[in-house]
């Protein structure tokens, strides 16, 4: 296993700071939330630093930095959505999600570490599998979440409906996270890079 670098723990550390703020764009930009159902949801970035971070980072560096991004929130650093903290955030019925940006980072670090090219198409690809993985985890455990310890009953496709605008939202950026890498793959020092540059 290769032995993480100063930088590699820079880099990582930089990352549980931008989820956080990811999370919480919309503290300092309220017009960043949208009205759904009576209620107010407000917009993050989480996804694009999630994805950012496995592209950049790979696999496992990409994963530890989520994880070090949840476990600092679950001992109750208010790095969740509007501000909020602690373990009970993880059964709220969005913590599928917050679970579901370890295995973002992890796969799209994942594919780009196995690919032989450093392109669009391979940044592409990962970045829409960890899309695949962000909301097929997120609204399953939303779905479940919902129709067990919260009482509200609701169908799967429906859990889907709720979260079109929003996954709209998340495959834009996506589609960002891959042009941002691409660009970045080309400007920072290779050396500076877990993942392979070709």
């Amino acid at each position: 296993m290769k032995k993480l670098r100063t930088i590699d723990l820079t880099f990582g550390a930089v990352f549980v700071c931008l989820m956080a703020i990811g999370a919480n764009i919309s503290v300092w930009f309220p017009m960043l939330a949208l009205p759904i159902g009576g209620m107010t949801v407000p917009i993050s970035l989480q996804t694009f630093f999630a994805t950012i971070a496995g592209l950049m980072l790979g696999k496992r560096l990409g994963a530890i930095s989520i994880i070090t991004y949840i476990l600092v929130g679950v001992a109750g650093i208010p790095v969740f959505a509007q501000m909020k903290a602690g373990p009970i955030q993880l059964i709220s019925p969005t913590g599928g999600f917050i679970i579901s940006f370890i295995f973002v980072a992890f796969f799209t670090g994942l594919i780009v570490e196995r690919s032989n090219k450093s392109s669009i198409l391979t940044y592409g690809l990962a970045s829409i599998a960890g899309l695949v993985f962000n909301y097929g985890i997120g609204v399953s455990y939303m779905y479940i979440a919902m129709n067990t310890w919260l009482g509200l009953h609701i169908t799967y496709s429906a859990a889907w409906l709720s979260m079109i605008p929003f996954l709209i939202k998340d495959a834009g950026l996506t589609f960002l996270a891959a042009l941002f890498m691409v660009s970045l793959a080309k400007r920072v020092p290779s050396r500076w890079l877990l993942v392979p540059k070709v």
